[in-house]
């Protein structure tokens, strides 16, 4: 991950809830920066969104964007069904 996009993602995970409630918005995440933060590639994003596999995303004009409330659930769904098909 680029040192530019590691600030930016502790930038927007750093922001306190006041700052959020002010806001009226928490962050969001550009396909790109969903990648980088996932590890994976970009390619791997629009193919999760295209089988229904990967984090909800919202279309803001011509503009996909992934709440941070919305990764970090699928993050821990995927920690879950993980530890189900463990032994």
């Amino acid at each position: 991950m680029s040192p530019a996009a590691t600030a930016r993602l502790a930038h927007l995970m750093g922001m306190n809830t006041h700052e959020t409630a002010l806001s009226g918005l928490e962050p969001l995440l550009s396909v790109g920066e969903l990648a980088e933060y996932l590890g994976v590639p970009v390619r791997t994003i629009y193919d999760w969104r295209q089988s229904g596999h990967g984090p909800r995303g919202l279309r803001i004009g011509r503009h996909l964007k992934f709440m941070m409330s919305d990764v970090t659930q699928w993050v821990e769904a995927q920690r879950d069904a993980s530890a189900c098909s463990e032994p």
